[in-house]
């Protein structure tokens, strides 16, 4: 069966013609296994194709349409809301029956042992597996480099980045070998790869989405989000997966708003009278392209002539961001990843004469140089004498943060920023120029540091490199639905193409 109607397939899309008959969901996923097979080689979005696991989901999901045709069911209703639809899962969530590498050599062959509650979730409402993708190794990168197996390209040019650390979950998208796929993001590991793709990527409310079974890098920060090819696929697939989970003590009890119902109303009834912030001191970044800037500014001309007040917002306490978070995160990281040493889990040395040296080398021969970075600087943070200079410091710069997004929001529903400073840049541009690469994530990070829900949105190309740019928008704490409708409305009115030329 041809694989050109599922490449640009929306999620909503490929239910119906599932639901209808048109098509079965062993053919979906033939189609995306193919599409996988053919272009995968020269993308690497993927660390391990489940091929099985995903005819036999099929299988099973069109027993499902079956037994609902002949007890006289309507499929629409009866089928789950991503019935049919491939999907794929970062490589740092556990899902019984494959593995869960993290990029890592140190996990290279770990088996999972459990679920993690936003995968069995996403494959309870009809998802179809078809593999786990690539990243920056234990999410510690903005550019998929630092995966221990192979970069990820990005499908607009493949000398490029697709960014990071969630490169691959946002590569398999933006390439059309799967419809929607989750990543996580600790400092804007999913919005800032979806900038780049040129694909719609949410990191919603910290709390919204239980991040049981998730590898952890800083448990404060981490959030689990989703990438898609509009903004109806991610408000779908947040819709499917959000709500409390016992099993997560972050997880928030709180009703899950009708994303899907939000969406769909700002892009047929607008976004009249929603007032809209361009946070004008978060322009002038360092490294920030003359290009995205402008394609912010668009972006406000755009809201403000689909009824919206646009203003200007300052939040001064964010320039203290980037600092804050590389105390924090690598100081979580740190107690996190104590648990890989050899023993526990993970590779294990051969030949240690005692257990200091098989601590020392399994991790040595196991971690990457930037995860081993960020072990030492948060071990560092966090050691007796340094606690109250750095890392009491940084969760005090949190805080002004956090207030500088409060006043915010008493003028604003919605806050807008460029998501990435810059296009995607070449594969090695920036590998060995460390702050080059942590400045990537200067408009996402505040956010994580705040625990608010955000989401890039593809704002069109960028004219000297043809790279495709994303903007930010941010709400307020678990005001999603405000969101998606303020994206659908702008997506609807600049109706960019979100599929790479080379597709």
């Amino acid at each position: 069966m041809s694989t050109e109607w599922l490449v640009n397939a929306r999620a909503a899309e490929v239910r119906m013609r599932f639901v209808t008959g048109d098509v079965s969901a062993r053919e979906i996923a033939e189609s995306s296994l193919a599409r996988i097979e053919a272009t995968d080689e020269g993308i690497g979005a993927f660390n391990q194709v489940t091929a099985e696991l995903a005819l036999a989901s099929a299988d099973r999901i069109d027993e499902t349409r079956t037994a609902a045709v002949r007890e006289g069911l309507d499929p629409a209703q009866a089928l789950p809301p991503l019935a049919g639809v491939p999907v794929a899962l970062k490589d740092n969530m556990n899902l019984i029956g494959t593995r869960t590498t993290c990029s890592s050599r140190i996990l290279a062959d770990y088996e999972s042992v459990h679920d993690s509650t936003a995968a069995r979730r996403l494959l309870d409402a009809g998802g179809i597996l078809m593999g786990k993708c690539n990243m920056d190794e234990f999410a510690f990168g903005s550019s998929t480099e630092n995966s221990a197996f192979r970069p990820t390209c990005n499908p607009w040019d493949l000398e490029r980045v697709p960014g990071g650390s969630s490169g691959g979950s946002a590569a398999c998208v933006s390439a059309g070998q799967v419809v929607v796929s989750l990543g996580s993001d600790t400092g804007g590991s999913v919005r800032q790869p979806g900038a780049l793709t040129g694909t719609v990527a949410v990191k919603p409310t910290y709390g919204r989405v239980s991040r049981y079974g998730v590898v952890a890098f800083g448990s404060s920060l981490d959030q689990v989000g989703m990438f898609g090819r509009s903004v109806e696929d991610t408000a779908l697939t947040l819709q499917a997966i959000a709500g409390h989970d016992p099993a997560d003590a972050t997880s928030v009890d709180l009703p899950v708003g009708d994303y899907v119902a939000a969406a769909r109303c700002g892009a047929e009834q607008g976004i009249a009278g929603l007032r809209v912030g361009l946070v004008t001191d978060l322009l002038e970044a360092e490294g920030a392209a003359p290009e995205v800037i402008s394609a912010v500014r668009a972006a406000a001309d755009v809201f403000a002539k689909l009824g919206a007040e646009v203003g200007e917002v300052e939040l001064p306490s964010t320039a203290h961001g980037l600092s804050a978070y590389y105390i924090i995160g690598p100081a979580e990281a740190s107690s996190n990843l104590a648990r890989f040493d050899g023993i526990r889990y993970g590779h294990r040395a051969a030949g240690a004469a005692d257990v200091l040296e098989l601590y020392t080398r399994s991790r040595s021969e196991g971690f990457g140089s930037e995860v081993i970075r960020r072990i030492m600087l948060g071990t560092y943070a966090l050691s007796a004498g340094y606690y109250d200079a750095y890392y009491g410091k940084a969760q005090r710069a949190r805080t002004l943060i956090k207030q500088d997004f409060a006043a915010a929001f008493e003028r604003f529903d919605i806050i807008l920023t460029p998501t990435s400073p810059t296009v995607a840049f070449r594969i090695g541009e920036r590998i060995e120029d460390l702050m080059a690469m942590y400045l990537t994530d200067i408009y996402t990070i505040p956010v994580n540091l705040a625990g608010l829900p955000a989401m890039s949105v593809p704002a069109g190309l960028c004219p000297s490199s043809g790279m495709p740019i994303g903007v930010q928008l941010i709400a307020s704490h678990f005001a999603e639905e405000q969101m998606f409708r303020a994206a659908a409305a702008y997506e609807t009115a600049i109706g960019f193409d979100t599929s790479p030329p080379t597709r």
